[in-house]
């Protein structure tokens, strides 16, 4: 490949990427502005001012498209775990679970992006880029818990997670309000349990 050839590939690579970015802030503002699950290819083109069909060049469609933003938001979520973990010392598993529950409640596109999942796990780009936010999401939750890296402290991580994703799920129904529980009293058990 010839300088010229290269620097042209390069220009092309970083177009597309800047593309691509434009796009997921576009979709990002659609669906804060109509939700994650309304999320539409046409109202994300619209606003980052593509021809709808221009969007398949960079997403092969609106699931793919909602497993791009809920990889940006796991990316948000560990970081943000990370962080408090660092300045809380003692209680970093209530820490970092208190964080990612709200982050799971309040973040639609982690209640839209279930829909999305293909039934069989597939090998698609987006699929492979939201697995592996997601391991790594699962990494921040088993190093707040001090766990230790045995196939059964990793089962607990994914209950752990598996719970958290549930509660929140309670939570933005209003059903943890009408059981009677509050966060901070169900951040304890759960604490009590998976604390290692």
């Amino acid at each position: 490949m010839s300088l010229a050839e290269h620097t042209r590939e390069t220009r092309r690579s970083r177009n597309h990427a800047a593309a691509r970015a434009a796009i997921l802030n576009a979709a990002r503002r659609v669906a804060a502005r109509d939700g994650a699950r309304d999320l539409s290819l046409r109202a994300v083109a619209a606003e980052a001012g593509y021809a709808p069909a221009a969007l398949y060049g960079y997403f092969a469609g609106k699931d793919e498209l909602l497993l791009a933003l809920a990889a940006e938001d796991l990316s948000a979520l560990t970081r943000a775990m990370r962080d408090e973990m660092q300045i809380q010392g003692g209680n970093k598993l209530r820490a970092a679970a208190a964080i990612a529950l709200d982050h799971l409640e309040n973040t639609e596109t982690f209640a839209a992006v279930s829909a999305a999942l293909p039934a069989v796990a597939g090998s698609g780009e987006a699929e492979r880029l939201f697995n592996g936010r997601m391991i790594a999401a699962l990494t921040a939750l088993s190093d707040a818990a001090g766990n230790d890296r045995t196939r059964e402290g990793q089962e607990d991580i994914v209950l752990l997670a598996a719970t958290l994703a549930g509660l929140a799920l309670f939570a933005r129904s209003g059903r943890l309000d009408a059981l009677g529980f509050g966060h901070a009293e169900l951040l304890a058990r759960l604490e009590a349990r998976f604390a290692g």
